[in-house]
C-alpha cells in the first residue's frame, strides 16, 4: 500500500482555498511514480471510470476490451440486454481471455479453453473433474459495478460504490436538450503515449484562461473572458464544469468560427450561444458546442504518460446528410489545430514540472475549475490517507 508523505498531504491546504488565494498543486503530483500509485488506490479503485458509448454495445453479445491501470476489463452485453463489466483475466492461469472487439455468444480462453457467459460465469472447464473441491460457480470472471449516464458507460472496481448520478445534477441541466442518450458517436481514436500526467491533460482541457489565448485567432470567438462558473461548487459532486459564452450565435471550433454540422434542434439561442467544458474525474473530459459534443477518456500509462480515446457526439439527422463524411473532415481539421496547440502546450507544461524551479502557482479567476478540480482530488487522497 503505498503512502503520501503526511506534510505533502498537508500542504495541500494551500490548493483549495478560494480561487483569489489559492495556489497550484505541488510539483510532484504530477511526476512522482509514488504519487500515481497512491492515486491508483485512492481514486481509480473507488471512482466511476468512463469506458466509452453504450451505442458500442448495441446488441446482446457485443464487446469490446479496455485497460485500466493495467485492469484488462470487458464491456459486454448480455442476452438479456444489459450493460455489464467484468474481468477479462481467466481465473485458471490469469491469460486475458479477449482483446479487442467483437459478438460472441461466449467467452472461451484460448489457453486452456476455460469458457465464461457473457454474465462471467463458467460454463465449461476441460479436465478439472479430478480436482479436489473445485465448483464451477466459485471461478466466473469478477464483476465490476456498471453504471449509465448520458449514453456513456461508467465502471467502477468497487462493487458497493454510491451511484453516479445523483452526483451530476448539477451539470445535466446544461445537457437536457442535446439528448445524448439518443445521439450518435461514429467513431472514436486513440492517441497513445501522450507525455504528460493525466491531472495536466484535466486542467488543460477546462481551462478558459488560455482559451483565446493559446488559441488566439482560432477561439476568439470564445474568449477567455466570457468564461462562467455558474453552479457553485459542493464536496458531493463528480461533475467540475463551466460555461463559455461566444461572441454570436452558432460559433464552431474551426477557421470560420461557425457550425459545420446541424445544430441539435432542441437547444435554446442561449444554448447556441455558449460550449459547456466539463470533467468526470478521474476518466471523462466532455464538452458541447451547438453541432457536436466530443469526449475524451483519459488513461494514465505511467506518472507522466496518458493514452486519450477521442469522439465526437453529433444529433442523428447529421448522418443522413449525403455529404457527412465531407463535413467531419472538414470538422476534424479545425479541431486538430487546438489539438497541435494544447499538445505543445502540455508537454512543455509536463518538462516544465520536472523542474528544480516549477512553482506553486496563483490563479487567475478564469481558473476556477481548477480549484474546483483540486477540491475534489484532495477529498479523495484525505479519505484514502486517513482510511489507512
Amino acid at each position: 500500500m503505498t503512502a503520501l508523505p503526511t506534510d505533502l498531504i498537508d500542504r495541500l491546504d494551500e490548493s483549495v482555498r478560494d480561487v483569489a488565494e489559492a495556489s497550484t498543486l505541488p510539483a510532484e503530483l504530477y511526476t512522482s511514480p509514488d504519487v500515481l500509485a497512491f492515486e491508483r488506490e485512492a481514486v481509480y479503485a473507488h471512482e466511476w471510470l468512463c469506458v466509452g458509448r453504450a451505442e458500442r454495445v448495441p446488441e446482446p453479445g457485443d464487446w469490446f476490451t479496455v485497460t485500466l491501470c493495467d485492469e484488462p476489463i470487458i464491456v459486454v452485453r448480455d442476452k438479456e440486454g444489459t450493460v455489464r463489466a467484468m474481468s477479462a483475466v481467466c481465473q485458471h492461469r490469469a491469460m486475458q481471455v479477449c482483446d479487442g472487439s467483437g459478438n460472441s455468444s461466449t467467452f472461451k480462453c484460448p489457453y486452456h479453453h476455460w469458457n465464461y457467459a457473457l454474465d462471467g460465469r463458467l460454463l465449461g472447464a476441460p479436465a478439472m473433474e479430478r480436482t479436489v473441491g473445485f465448483d464451477k460457480a466459485e471461478w466466473g470472471l469478477p464483476q465490476l459495478a456498471v453504471e449509465e449516464w448520458q449514453g456513456f458507460v461508467f465502471v467502477n472496481f468497487d462493487r458497493d460504490a454510491a451511484p453516479l448520478a445523483p452526483t451530476l445534477t448539477r451539470y445535466e441541466k446544461y445537457l437536457v436538450n442535446y439528448d445524448l442518450a439518443s445521439a450518435v458517436c461514429p467513431g472514436t481514436f486513440t492517441l497513445e503515449g501522450l507525455p504528460w500526467n493525466w491531472k495536466v491533460m484535466f486542467e488543460n482541457f477546462n481551462d478558459g484562461y488560455h482559451a483565446n489565448r493559446l488559441h488566439q485567432y482560432v477561439q476568439d470567438f470564445c474568449p477567455s473572458n466570457m468564461s462562467a462558473f455558474p453552479e457553485p461548487w459542493s464536496d458531493d459532486s463528480n461533475v467540475i464544469f463551466r460555461t463559455a459564452g461566444y461572441t454570436h450565435i452558432d460559433g464552431g471550433f474551426n477557421a470560420t468560427h461557425h457550425t459545420i454540422m446541424p445544430v441539435f434542434p432542441g437547444l435554446s439561442e442561449e444554448e447556441r450561444s455558449r460550449s459547456t467544458f466539463a470533467l468526470v474525474p478521474p476518466t471523462l473530459c466532455l464538452g458541447t458546442a451547438p453541432d457536436q459534443c466530443f469526449f475524451f477518456l483519459v488513461r494514465p500509462t505511467g506518472p507522466e504518460t496518458i493514452d486519450v480515446e477521442i469522439g465526437y457526439i453529433f444529433h442523428p439527422s447529421a448522418l443522413e446528410d449525403p455529404l457527412f463524411e465531407h463535413k467531419l473532415k472538414l470538422a476534424d481539421v479545425g479541431v486538430q489545430v487546438f489539438v497541435e496547440q494544447d499538445q505543445d502546450a502540455t508537454r512543455k507544461v509536463q518538462r516544465g514540472l520536472r523542474s528544480r524551479f516549477a512553482p506553486r502557482g496563483r490563479y487567475s479567476w478564469q481558473e476556477e475549475s481548477h480549484v474546483q478540480f483540486n477540491r475534489w482530488l484532495v477529498q479523495r487522497y484525505r479519505r484514502h490517507a486517513g482510511a489507512r
